[in-house]
């Protein structure tokens, strides 16, 4: 029963732990994104289209992308930013290593109180609308302005960018 108790300490010293860093990445991802200053390697674009989903548009494109490479839309979870999710998943890191592009949309706080993806609100999931339609328009500024292959556009996300 001791060495239960112990193993179940030990966890929950080391969960605890994780929580901390992950906790200092998510308000360091957030700090960075709400100051205006941005990551050291992903680029806001400001104007991409008329954005009625009112999300950010970050980036990312390795420095010997190929002619006509993939995209991969990268959706963050609830709390997150695009920079820490970025960051904790290695994203950029990926996309120097098989040569694809990276577009990283960002929820704003003053669009959901967590940062999560609105993805429960029909005004914001369906074709043509709210935030569908600004990840649409990142995808087409991507595409025109960096010959990106247009059949080989892949979505991913985590928690709330999943559902979305």
């Amino acid at each position: 029963m001791i060495n239960i108790r112990k193993a179940l300490g030990n966890f929950l010293t080391q969960r605890r732990k994780w929580e901390k860093l992950m906790g200092t990445a998510a308000r360091t991802g957030r700090a960075a994104s709400g100051s205006g200053s941005r990551s050291s390697h992903l680029d806001e674009t400001i104007n991409f289209g008329s954005n009625p989903g009112a999300l950010r548009m970050f980036t990312y494109l390795p420095p010997q992308v190929p002619a006509e490479c993939a995209l991969v839309v990268v959706l963050h979870a609830c709390t997150q930013s695009a920079a820490s999710y970025d960051l904790g998943a290695g994203w950029s890191t990926l996309a120097n290593r098989f040569g694809f592009a990276l577009l990283l949309p960002e929820q704003q706080r003053s669009n959901n109180p967590n940062g999560c993806f609105n993805w429960f609100q029909s005004g914001d999931i369906e074709r043509g609308r709210g935030e569908a339609l600004s990840i649409r328009q990142m995808v087409e500024k991507m595409a025109s302005d960096h010959g990106i292959d247009r059949t080989r556009v892949f979505v991913t996300g985590l928690s709330a960018g999943g559902a979305m």
